[in-house]
């Protein structure tokens, strides 16, 4: 068995729209070996670490892995003026992340993008698709004609009250079964609080979920023209974004296969780490 990889933390600048930008970049492995760029999901608090510690630590010896914080999360940086609406701003993510891949010297990358991060990762596909690899979405946003769920309302209307309870219950209905993750939610809303009290973090957390700002959904023509293996995984007791949203995208991208694990919510990595790394690795392997 492999030992968990060492994660060291840095800070990467980046020029984008006129704008100079920091990330928050959280690795393991050896740098200029295969690459693999984890994108986390939205939410108050979110952070890289918070969605992918555990994989890229378990990963890490056979992988140069990248999970950032995110623009507008975390410790990566929070603009003053930031787009209004998800999608301006995950435009805004997407072409900081490109900048990113040009400041490590990336030259291909494989792409993991869960929830809003996967929003990203096709973003940057559809912008730069020689510099993308083989790609998973797990519980893809950006699915047209959706129904808005009760999490997703949640999530979107947190600083209402943004209280360390109402993280937990919205944490909560990111999982199928609570207790046995009990540990690590109550891990993760103490780690996340930390972040949910910051000014910076309430302004971009507000700009992106602008009720009168833009959105972004990705028609099939535009699917169509990605031409990557693409596996599409998603819990199929996901109450945040139903199963519908990787149906759209495993019958709109041409080399697409789909993944279905039961008893498991919105959190795959988290409550199926085993599965999702063979599922990973299976895709990159050519296995999938």
């Amino acid at each position: 068995m492999n030992t968990a990889s060492a994660i060291t933390s840095s800070d990467v600048a980046v020029s984008v729209r006129g704008r100079e930008l920091t990330f928050r970049l959280h690795e393991t492995g050896e740098r200029g070996t295969e690459a693999v760029l984890f994108l986390h999901g939205s939410g108050p608090g979110a952070t890289g670490l918070s969605n992918w510690e555990r994989i890229i630590a378990d990963l890490g010896h056979r992988f140069w892995c990248l999970a950032p914080d995110q623009i507008g999360f975390g410790d990566s940086a929070h603009p003053l003026d930031p787009p209004r609406g998800m999608g301006p701003f995950n435009e805004l993510r997407a072409e900081a992340l490109l900048a990113l891949a040009d400041e490590l010297g990336l030259r291909r990358v494989h792409l993991v993008g869960n929830s809003m991060g996967g929003q990203l990762a096709v973003l940057m596909t559809l912008a730069r698709p020689e510099l993308v690899g083989k790609i998973l979405l797990m519980g893809s946003g950006g699915a047209p004609n959706l129904p808005v769920s009760p999490g997703l309302a949640h999530l979107r209307e947190f600083y209402a009250d943004p209280s360390a309870e109402s993280l937990e219950g919205l944490l909560t209905e990111f999982v199928h079964d609570l207790a046995p993750l009990r540990d690590t939610v109550d891990r993760v809303v103490k780690e996340r609080m930390a972040y949910v009290t910051r000014e910076d973090v309430r302004r971009s957390h507000e700009a992106s979920f602008d009720p009168d700002g833009g959105r972004r959904f990705f028609t099939p023509e535009e699917l169509a023209a990605i031409t990557h293996e693409v596996l599409c995984v998603h819990g199929r007791d996901d109450r945040i974004i139903p199963v519908a949203a990787s149906r759209y995208f495993a019958d709109s991208l041409p080399n697409a296969n789909l993944y279905v694990i039961g008893r498991c919510g919105h959190w795959t990595q988290i409550e199926h780490p085993e599965t999702f790394e063979r599922l990973l690795l299976g895709l990159i392997d050519g296995r999938i």
